[in-house]
C-alpha cells in the first residue's frame, strides 16, 4: 500500500510539473509569436512589394499562423489562471503546434509555386527546432517522439521526393540544385528526426532524475519526519552515516513534566486530554525554538530538552537555566488563563552523553543516552518532593559560569536514585 501511494504521489507530481511547463510554455508561445511578427514587418516589411498578390498572401499567412499561435498561447495562459489546465491539454497543445507549422510551410509553398523539394528554404521551416525545443521543456519522452514523428512525416509528405529542385534553382544556380535534391532533403529529415529522438532521451533522463529527486525527497522527509529540525538539515546534508555512527559530547539536559497529570486526566474526555497535551506540547515547543535549542521527545506529558555545548559550552548551560525559568514563566501563565492550578516540574543536569541516530531508513529516532539524562530526569522527579518548581545540579551552574541567570540557592548535597556518587541539587525558586 505504501508503495502504491508513493507512485501515486510521484505521478502526481510528475503532472503537476507538466502542467507547470505547459503554462510556461504559453507565455514563451505568446513571445515568439509577437517577436517574429515584429522582426517580420521590421525587417521583411521595407522589402516587401504588397502589390505583388503573391507577397501579399505570403504576409497574411505569417500574419495569421503567428496570431493563432499567439491566440493558442494566450488561452493556455488564461486557463492556467484560473487553475484549469489539464494534462490532456498538452497533446492539444503540441498538435495544434506540429499543425500551425506544417500549414505555414504548405501554404507557402503553394504561394510561391515552389516544388516540394525546396520546402527547406522556406523561413517557417526553421521553427522545427524551437518546436522540439518547446516540447523538451514539458519532460514527457512520449510527447517529444510524438512532434517528431508529426513534423518528420509531415515534411517528409511535402517532400516531392524523387523529383528535381523547383525551376527557381535549377536554371544557372550551379550546385544549388543539388542541395535540394532527394538526398540531402532526406538527410535533412534524418537529422530533424534525430534531433527528436536526442530531446526524446533527454526529456526521459531528465524524468527519471526528476522521479529519482522526488522519490529522495520523500526518503528524506519520511527520515526527518520524527527528528529536530537541526538534526534534519544535518540528514538533507547527507550526514546519515555520521549521525548513526553517533558521538560523545557534553551537554545540558532538562526534563520538564506536569505535575499529577494522571489525576488530573480522569476527570477528563479523551477530547479534552488530546486537547490539553497539544496546548502544552504547542507552548514548550515555542518556548524552546525561542531559546534556539530542540526537544529531543515527547513522553506524553513530559518532555527531554537538549542543548548540546557546541562551540561554546557556557553559552549552552547558560541557554538551559534561561529556558528552564522560561518554561516555569510560560505554564504559569499557561495555568492562569486556564483558571486551574497547572505545575510543572524541570530538572536539569550537564554532562557527557552519547547522542545519535538510532532505526532503519522507515524511521531515524535521535537519541541521547548517559547518566546525564538519567540524573536530570531524577532531579525533576524530586522537584515534586523537594517543593520548587526547577531543580539543577551544580554541574550545570558551574558551566555556565558567573554568566549564569537567576538567584540561585544549594538545596543540600542529596542521593540520586540509581547512581552511587552524590549531586548537589540548586533550587531557583520555592513554590508556595
Amino acid at each position: 500500500m505504501a508503495a502504491s501511494e508513493a507512485q501515486s504521489e510521484t505521478r502526481r507530481l510528475l503532472i503537476e510539473a507538466e502542467i507547470a511547463s505547459e503554462r510556461l510554455v504559453s507565455i514563451l508561445r505568446m513571445a515568439v509569436a509577437l517577436g517574429l511578427l515584429l522582426f517580420f514587418a521590421l525587417t521583411v516589411g521595407p522589402f516587401s512589394d504588397l502589390a505583388d498578390p503573391m507577397q501579399r498572401r505570403q504576409w497574411v499567412f505569417a500574419e495569421a499562423t503567428m496570431g493563432a499561435y499567439f491566440v493558442v498561447g494566450l488561452v493556455v495562459w488564461v486557463l492556467g489562471q484560473f487553475g484549469l489546465v489539464r494534462r490532456w491539454m498538452i497533446w492539444v497543445t503540441v498538435t495544434t503546434d506540429c499543425v500551425f507549422l506544417l500549414l505555414n510551410i504548405w501554404l507557402s509553398l503553394a504561394n510561391t509555386g515552389l516544388s516540394g523539394q525546396d520546402v527547406f528554404v522556406l523561413p517557417p521551416v526553421w521553427l522545427v527546432p524551437m518546436a522540439l525545443a518547446f516540447g523538451m521543456l514539458r519532460v514527457d519522452p512520449a510527447v517529444q517522439v510524438y512532434i517528431a514523428v508529426v513534423l518528420v512525416v509531415g515534411l517528409g509528405a511535402m517532400l516531392d521526393l524523387g523529383q528535381p529542385p523547383g525551376p527557381a534553382f535549377t536554371g544557372g544556380a550551379g550546385g544549388v540544385a543539388f542541395f535540394l535534391s532527394t538526398p540531402p532533403n532526406m538527410m535533412r529529415l534524418i537529422m530533424i528526426a534525430l534531433a527528436g529522438a536526442v530531446l526524446a532521451v533527454a526529456a526521459f533522463r531528465t524524468r527519471a532524475l526528476l522521479r529519482t529527486s522526488i522519490g529522495e525527497a520523500r526518503r528524506r522527509a519520511n527520515l526527518t519526519r520524527y527528528l529536530p529540525a537541526q538534526i534534519s538539515a544535518e540528514l538533507a546534508e547527507g550526514r546519515v552515516t555520521d549521525l548513526r555512527r553517533g558521538r560523545r559530547e557534553q551537554m545540558a539536559i532538562l526534563f520538564v513534566d506536569i505535575r499529577d497529570f494522571t489525576a488530573m486526566s480522569e476527570g477528563m474526555t479523551p477530547e479534552e486530554v488530546s486537547e490539553f497535551v497539544s496546548d502544552f506540547r504547542a507552548r514548550l515547543s515555542r518556548t524552546v525554538q525561542a531559546c534556539g535549542r530542540m526537544i529531543d521527545k515527547f513522553m506524553g506529558d513530559a518532555a527531554m530538552i537538549v542543548f548540546p555545548a557546541g562551540p561554546d559550552g557556557g553559552h549552552a548551560a547558560c541557554c538551559a537555566l534561561r529556558c528552564a525559568g522560561q518554561i516555569r514563566d510560560d505554564m504559569a501563565g499557561w495555568s492562569s488563563a486556564r483558571g486551574q492550578c497547572l505545575r510543572v516540574g524541570v530538572g536539569g543536569h550537564w554532562g557527557e552523553v552519547f547522542s545519535g541516530v538510532v532505526g532503519d531508513d522507515d524511521r531515524l529516532e535521535y537519541s541521547v543516552f548517559g547518566d546525564t539524562v538519567n540524573v536530570a530526569a531524577r532531579l525533576e522527579a524530586m522537584t515534586k518532593e523537594l517543593g520548587v518548581p526547577v531543580a539543577v545540579s551544580r554541574d550545570l551552574l558551574d558551566r555556565a559560569g558567573p554568566g549564569a541567570p537567576g538567584l540561585w540557592r544549594l538545596l543540600g548535597r542529596m542521593q540520586i536514585r540509581g547512581r552511587d556518587e552524590e549531586v548537589d541539587v540548586m533550587a531557583v525558586d520555592v513554590e508556595g
